[in-house]
């Protein structure tokens, strides 16, 4: 059903063509420091090639950041807000963290920050920095944390005493009269009980898109110079961009306008002399370093900030007014505030349409804050293989390493667009199979968004011609879990529900894609060509005793349980979306009956007795060790490995059966004649609950027999979802010793312990919004099929005997009692002990602890841990 308010309407004119209310949004990094994108260096140490050290002061080459951003869709022109407490060391522009060999469990970032509110045409954006009023302790954070063991928590900002004498907080509002118009509200409150001082720069800056050699053109290479000025009311800056056009920051009582270059100090950073007399750093130098000189005197350049410095009484707020616009304004600030009322109250109307009635209002916050999380991490991705391996014509020279580096085998990818992020400072870079989980929420704010970064991954300047799809810059071709099938799949229901058409040709052109990327998993992952299937991590990171991306011991190959059932479960998606094709062309018929095919194919090798990976004696599946002299050691170790053949399950109606003929028949002549590929998994020919028929890895017997482990607190089910690994192995470390290797996993339900994929993720212990996720679905999905009268005990040893839609009721509970607040206002996110500069803040963690519920990892990873607005969502349709 098509919704009418005033956000509903910026999306359809903005589909439609007739405003491009896209043209401005968060697009702005968080971080560009420490990327690939950024590193030049001889042996990939992106790390330590671009430093936080070395940001304020050089010049980015793909992409710029800043603190709580904006830039133009093309990132030609940015704005940020920079501070100054008067006692920092560095002018705050933009968040510090840790980098990966600094920080005891990884990267990681070190402020205390949250997004409070967004909407999808970005008519409205609402960020919440708070900035303490002591010195910030950068090298207190870098060795505080570096003197910490993997045995230890991480040292935050909240423990230092920085937060001590009080913070400011910086809430900083975006609210659009139009496309590119945009009202800008900088409000600070200072939070301590005496009078503070604080310096705020609202700062504009272009891009340099012109120092690296190449001839004026279109997009990004745009080599003409782009220039700033001070306007002639002496209280704006008039930006001219030779794509963009000319744009006004109106700005009202600025103490003074001051301009530089975004040109590097190459004098601070190698030594040698600058290209430019004014540079990127010049703020910097002339706030905290005295030094007049470093600004443009001429008030002209490519970067200008105004400078506020405001005295704050305790308890008190002051406020900052801008005003960003390509159109000329004489009284810019007239209807200023007239604006943000409007756009907020606009935001209320799109929230209120979307969200369910029955929502409570912790619900409706927890569900709004996801949703702003997720918008605001929508960042411009710019990478050219080619020109990053090549080097520019007046850039640095890239080493000859290079050529047998990382990503040499993806020359022909280009990428320059808006993604989904899975966290805008830890993960400043895409992620092939988060996105998936992304796009489910994302489908319900924007329908189109989603079905564009789903259908993006599949165009020929992402995609591998071998047909594989990127993994993520640090290394594209890494193997991530087949999700996207799945993920078109929903965005497609979830467009047609809310819409009331479904769009077949978005699901015909991702599908004729992904059938590329299929035939890649087929021919490249399947050693033995036995539909036993690799793959590597598989996005578990450290789930097994070893890195299964790397030589295994022994020398052998690895059947994966995982690996095999993902397979399993892509097959399945492509049966459903042919299927569902077929509606409007028979031809996909054919097609249908391909891929229930391959499927019985993938489903039986899983059980096989030759290469089984279904143990009988547990009634668990596991990995298998092959070895060359012809050994096969189970990798028996209670995990997620064994729990994804759940995730492979699809139900089809007897009316999609009876509507498709051929299908019937050719499905029929495949079971009458090939009766061994159906022995050992669910019979597709029984009809269960509604007529409906069955395709499955799992038995019901199986299902019951692995259900049993999944449901029994004592092995995977936490109070707050599913572990990722059982906690039996607590008490009973798995070890595996072979060939004079040997490796132990215990239960960790926390931190990383190990090293492994850079100890910055655990696959452990925790739970992980994702994979419980499709796990809660796989169970609906049984549910339709075997009724009410499928029974099992929830939790194991209870005496209570739940259906399985009831089963899925209870886990999507426990999984949204992670962000419910008690009545001290703790939510199990928070962890034992709630700093007061957190205390009323929701954070949307990576991961959570296994035990406590206790977030980890990246702090604002919204991305798929923002699957709980559907779990939100879920809980109140029932």
């Amino acid at each position: 059903m098509q919704q009418d308010t005033a956000e509903h309407r910026r999306l359809a004119a903005r589909n439609q063509g007739t405003a491009d209310w896209d043209l401005w949004g968060p697009y702005l990094a968080y971080r560009s420091w420490g990327t690939v994108r950024e590193d030049y260096s001889a042996d990939g140490t992106a790390w330590s090639h671009f430093p936080h050290d070395h940001a304020r002061s050089r010049v980015y080459r793909w992409s710029e950041d800043g603190l709580a951003g904006i830039s133009d869709i093309n990132q030609y022109l940015c704005f940020s807000v920079s501070l100054w407490n008067g006692r920092d060391p560095i002018l705050k522009e933009r968040l510090f963290g840790l980098t990966g060999k600094e920080g005891n469990h990884g990267e990681d970032v070190k402020e205390v920050y949250t997004h409070l509110d967004a909407t999808p045409s970005h008519s409205r954006l609402q960020f919440l920095y708070r900035y303490p009023l002591r010195e910030f302790p950068y090298a207190d954070l870098v060795e505080g944390n570096r003197r910490r063991t993997v045995d230890e928590r991480e040292y935050e900002l909240e423990d230092t005493p920085a937060f001590d004498d009080g913070f400011f907080d910086v809430h900083i509002t975006y609210s659009k009269a139009a496309p590119d118009d945009i009202a800008i509200t900088i409000d600070v409150t200072n939070r301590s009980p005496e009078e503070a001082a604080c310096h705020v720069l609202p700062t504009l800056w272009f891009r340099n898109t012109w120092s690296w050699g190449y001839p004026a053109g279109p997009m990004d290479d745009v080599a003409a110079r782009p220039a700033m000025s001070l306007g002639a009311d002496g209280t704006s800056v008039v930006a001219e961009h030779p794509a963009l056009g000319r744009y006004h920051l109106y700005v009202d009582e600025p103490d003074r306008i001051v301009f530089t270059d975004n040109e590097s100090n190459n004098e601070r950073l190698w030594g040698t002399p600058n290209e430019a007399p004014h540079v990127k750093d010049a703020f910097h130098r002339m706030l905290i370093d005295g030094e007049e000189q470093a600004a443009n005197p001429q008030h002209a350049g490519t970067k200008s900030a105004s400078l506020h410095e405001l005295a704050i009484g305790a308890g008190e707020t002051r406020s900052i007014r801008l005003r960003l616009s390509a159109r000329s304004h004489p009284e810019p600030f007239a209807d200023h505030d007239v604006i943000r009322t409007q756009c907020a109250a606009d935001a209320d109307d799109f929230y209120a349409a979307i969200q369910p009635a029955a929502l409570s209002t912790e619900e409706r916050r927890i569900q709004r804050q996801a949703y702003a999380g997720m918008i605001w991490t929508k960042q411009l991705y710019y990478f050219d293989i080619e020109q990053w391996l090549d080097g520019d014509p007046a850039g640095i020279k890239p080493p000859d390493s290079r050529r047998s580096g990382r990503n040499r085998d993806w020359r022909h990818l280009n990428n320059f667009d808006i993604i989904s992020m899975p966290d805008a400072w830890e993960y400043p870079w895409y992620a092939a199979w988060d996105l998936a989980f992304h796009c489910i929420p994302l489908a319900h704010l924007d329908p189109s968004f989603a079905k564009e970064q789903i259908e993006m991954f599949t165009r020929e300047w992402y995609m591998h011609p071998n047909g594989q799809l990127p993994a993520y810059e640090w290394e594209l071709g890494d193997v991530n879990p087949p999700v996207h099938a799945w993920g078109a799949r929903r965005v497609y229901e979830i467009d047609a529900a809310a819409s009331g058409t479904p769009d077949v040709a978005y699901l015909k052109r991702v599908f004729h894609k992904l059938l590329l990327n299929f035939t890649w998993w087929v021919n490249r992952k399947d050693e033995d060509d036995n539909n036993v299937f690799q793959g590597g991590f598989l996005g578990l990171d450290n789930v097994s005793v070893f890195n299964r991306s790397e030589d295994l011991p022994g020398g052998g190959h690895l059947d994966q349980s995982d690996g095999t059932a993902w397979m399993a479960f892509y097959t399945l998606e492509m049966l459903a979306i042919s299927l569902e094709l077929a509606r409007y062309d028979e031809v996909y018929e054919d097609l249908a009956t391909k891929f229930f095919e391959h499927f019985l194919s993938i489903a039986t090798a899983m059980s096989a007795t030759d290469h089984c990976l279904w143990d009988p004696d547990d009634a668990f599946f596991y990995d298998v060790l092959r070895l060359p002299d012809g050994r096969s050691i189970p990798v028996s170790l209670r995990s997620m490995v064994g729990l994804i053949p759940v995730l492979a399950v699809t139900v089809i109606d007897q009316e999609t059966i009876d509507r498709m003929p051929g299908f019937a028949r050719r499905m029929d002549w495949f079971l009458e004649r090939r009766p061994h590929l159906s022995g050992n998994i669910a019979s597709i020919e029984d009809t269960g609950e509604g007529s409906r028929h069955l395709a499955s890895i799992l038995t019901p017997e199986r299902l019951r027999q692995v259900l049993h482990y999944m449901l029994d607190e004592d092995e995977f089910l936490s109070p707050y979802g599913i572990r990722s690994l059982s906690k039996y192995h607590s008490d009973d470390p798995f070890s595996l010793s072979v060939d004079g290797y040997t490796a132990r996993v215990g239960y960790e339900p926390g931190e990383s312990l190990s090293g492994l994929f850079g100890g910055n993720s655990n696959w452990r212990g925790p739970v992980w919004f994702p994979l419980n996720y499709i796990l809660i679905e796989s169970l609906e999905a049984f549910y339709t099929y075997l009724g009410d009268d499928f029974k099992v005990e929830y939790p194991v040893g209870s005496g209570n005997d739940l259906n399985l839609h009831e089963v899925a009721i209870e886990l999507r509970k426990r999984l949204v009692g992670l962000f419910r607040a008690d009545e001290q206002g703790r939510h199990p996110f928070d962890g034992e002990d709630i700093p007061e500069v957190r205390q009323e803040l929701v954070y949307f963690h990576e991961y959570f602890d296994g035990d406590t519920g206790r977030g980890l990892g990246a702090v604002h990873q919204t991305g798929w841990t923002g699957l709980v607005t559907e779990l939100i969502n879920d809980l109140a349709a029932d």
